[in-house]
């Protein structure tokens, strides 16, 4: 008796129309491209921008990963992969408030600001967890405070000491600052609005038809590219600059 064994295929199959599946895909593959970019691009430019170049590699390569078993865990059980997204997050997010202080070290950032940064977004991440995940009855509460943080964070780099850095330093790193202040302002915000998405709460009405992770992805892939992109023509417009 002859046996037929029908082995599982490497990829599940994803529906023509799965958005979610599809914007997984693209976000994994744009963000391991920007990553080999960027750690390829390192000897391009004055040494002293080298770290920031690093990070930002750094930045798009951890998401490329964790997107790479995102995307699987979404062909193969169609759900939301919370619990990656946010592990993502929690390594990207403060790696995104470091670029902050390593541009502005030229202008004497001293590393008290890189720290606040730090603490600020942890915390906005961790109470952005518990209220989608854990606590879903207080997601207001807890989105509140993560609020809070956030809004914080664009306070210190929109009009306190990192401004004022960015203007004493001035030329390119003013005008890469001011881009990353955009990329907080406007580009974080998707962020509160995929969480409002798939949380109960007074803004169901707002944002309750629409698909948090297809939110989600094509915010991590504009944000942590362009982060990275803005950092890079800093570095090269600086070195150009200095020869």
């Amino acid at each position: 008796m002859e046996i037929i064994l029908n082995p599982l295929p490497l990829v599940a199959k994803i529906a023509t129309n799965d958005y979610v599946g599809f914007t997984f895909f693209v976000g994994c593959m744009a963000m391991m491209a920007a990553s080999v970019f960027f750690f390829f691009s390192m000897n391009s430019y004055d040494r002293k921008w080298r770290t920031s170049i690093l990070v930002s590699g750094l930045i798009t390569f951890i998401a490329a990963v964790h997107y790479w078993y995102m995307r699987d865990y979404w062909a193969a059980n169609g759900e939301s992969p919370t619990f990656f997204r946010y592990v993502d997050w929690i390594l990207t997010v403060p790696l995104m408030c470091v670029e902050f202080y390593l541009i502005l070290k030229v202008a004497g950032a001293k590393r008290s600001l890189m720290w606040r940064l730090i603490v600020l977004s942890v915390i906005m991440l961790v109470t952005g967890y518990l209220g989608e995940t854990v606590f879903r009855d207080q997601a207001q509460i807890w989105g509140l405070i993560s609020g809070i943080a956030y809004f914080v964070i664009v306070y210190d780099i929109w009009l306190g000491k990192a401004k004022k850095l960015a203007q004493e330093a001035g030329g390119a790193v003013l005008k890469a600052h001011k881009t990353l202040c955009w990329f907080v302002l406007v580009g974080w915000a998707i962020y509160p609005i995929g969480y409002m998405a798939g949380t109960p709460g007074w803004y169901e009405g707002l944002f309750g038809g629409l698909s948090l992770d297809v939110v989600y992805n094509i915010g991590d892939a504009i944000n942590k590219i362009g982060f990275g992109l803005v950092v890079y023509n800093l570095a090269v417009t600086a070195s150009a600059k200095e020869a």
